[in-house]
């Protein structure tokens, strides 16, 4: 009997064994194709994705070759890209002491050049690389981790390649420094500017542009923005409205993940916690720089009651749905559409997208108007109330807490037919034709 113990103990640790080092080995495999990511075997890069993503994609050009060191580089550029060296020559770079010229960041070999990614400006800068690196043990969403947000999602495989091109323009701030300096003056003082941040930080699912520039913080930027000495360091008393790099990278501090609270809005998180009651002193100590301490804890309370009132709506949602997939009355259900990006059309394991993070999959794929409803709820009422009180324009929040109410009604009324109707029966076949098969299906499926 002791015997026959022993031995199923050990069965679960063989299996484990065998098992752990396969997972390892296929995650290599999956990343070792052409692409890059998880689903690397799936798609092919297009040309810009070198500029995008150069640690992966990136080659030399041909049309030239041979060795040069930064002197000779800067001769030539002035014939071939002047604009290119007046911005270098207007750059710190080129003033102090030992210059720091175009071989330093690109190389000298013309058949072995690079594009400078953070890797490259750590060399001078490990002080910056060190607090960007460090914001991965944050998680989602963060600068550091954008890139492989973006490559390790299933629609990046399944999407054509204009729209993910897109993607990877705001998702290589991971890659490369230039998203926040531009090349190649590299400017600090640009990089403090709000439009260094809103290039990427704009639309719907992030309106942050929109609701800065309606708080009395934008405003002022906005009237008197102009006039600011930006090349002063990001320090109490050097501005007279905060700006976004201001709030999120106090006095330059390379990192903008460590003081939410909220998870940028996008999660339910306990702001009690021994972890967030650390974080809500950082904001009330920078908020104190111009405004009363209790004043600014008090706004902190303010946005608690709004993330509470998000959530009960969503949650109200999420369990009118829940009943609806248990009922089996959710239409198109999951297996009378299409299947999602890496799942194949007869999975076992298929089911309607129900839920926080699942939810997401509504903004790309064909989906029932009712779980629409839900998406347009927690992807653009809730990160819309979200902003609007992080950056205090009170107008935004109650704006997207009425849209989230029309959602939360259309989704009670829609939830009401749908019980009464019971299952809808229909041709699998031919729904199923309509969205796999047709001229812009068939060449973005060659094409990927």
């Amino acid at each position: 009997m002791k015997f026959t113990r022993v031995k199923y103990i050990w069965i679960p640790v063989l299996v484990s064994l065998v098992l752990i080092p396969l997972g390892f080995y296929f995650v290599d495999w999956s990343k070792s194709g052409e692409g890059a990511g998880l689903y690397s075997r799936d798609w092919l890069p297009e040309a810009i994705f070198a500029y995008w993503n150069p640690d992966d994609f990136y080659q030399p050009v041909k049309s030239m070759v041979g060795v040069f060191e930064g002197e000779a580089c800067v001769e030539c550029h002035l014939v071939v890209t002047p604009g290119i060296v007046k911005d270098w020559q207007a750059s710190r770079h080129s003033k102090v002491d030992e210059k720091v010229y175009c071989s330093d960041c690109h190389g000298s070999n013309h058949e072995e050049l690079r594009l400078p990614t953070p890797k490259v400006c750590a060399t001078c800068h490990a002080e910056q690389h060190n607090q960007f690196e460090d914001e991965k043990r944050f998680g989602f969403p963060s600068h550091a981790l954008a890139m492989e947000r973006a490559l390790d999602a299933k629609h990046f495989v399944d999407k054509p390649k204009a729209e993910v091109t897109a993607c990877l323009q705001c998702h290589s701030v991971a890659t490369k420094c230039d998203s926040c300096h531009s090349r190649h003056k590299f400017s600090a003082a640009e990089a403090r500017r709000p439009e260094a941040c809103i290039t990427c930080h704009s639309g719907p699912p992030h309106p942050d542009d929109e609701t800065y520039f309606n708080s009395a913080h934008g405003k002022l930027y906005l009237k008197e923005g102009e006039s600011w000495d930006w090349t002063k360091p990001l320090k109490k008393g050097n501005y007279p409205a905060p700006t976004c790099a201001y709030c999120h990278m106090d006095e330059g501090k390379h990192q903008v993940a460590d003081k939410s609270i909220w998870k940028f809005g996008l999660k339910q998180i306990n702001p009690l916690s021994s972890g967030n009651e650390i974080k809500r002193n950082k904001w009330i100590k920078l908020c104190s720089d111009c405004h009363d301490a209790n004043w600014s804890a008090q706004q902190l309370k303010a946005m608690d009651a709004g993330r509470k009132r998000t959530w009960n709506k969503l949650y109200q949602a999420e369990a009118i749905l829940k009943d609806l997939r248990a009922a089996d009355n959710i239409f198109p259900s999951v297996d009378q559409r299409p299947f999602y990006p890496g799942d194949t059309a007869d999975s076992l394991f298929q089911r309607e997208r129900i839920g926080f993070f699942e939810g997401q999959a509504s903004a790309f794929y064909n989906v029932s108007p009712i779980e629409r409803d839900y998406f347009e709820m927690w992807y653009f009422g809730n990160l819309g109330a979200y902003k609007g009180s992080a950056h205090g324009d009170n107008s935004f929040v109650n704006k997207w807490h009425e849209s989230m109410d029309k959602n939360l009604q259309n989704i009670k009324d829609k939830a009401e037919k749908l019980h009464s109707s019971g299952k809808i029966k229909i041709d699998k076949s031919i729904i199923k034709d309509i969205w796999n098969k047709g001229e812009y299906t068939e060449f973005n499926r060659e094409h990927n």
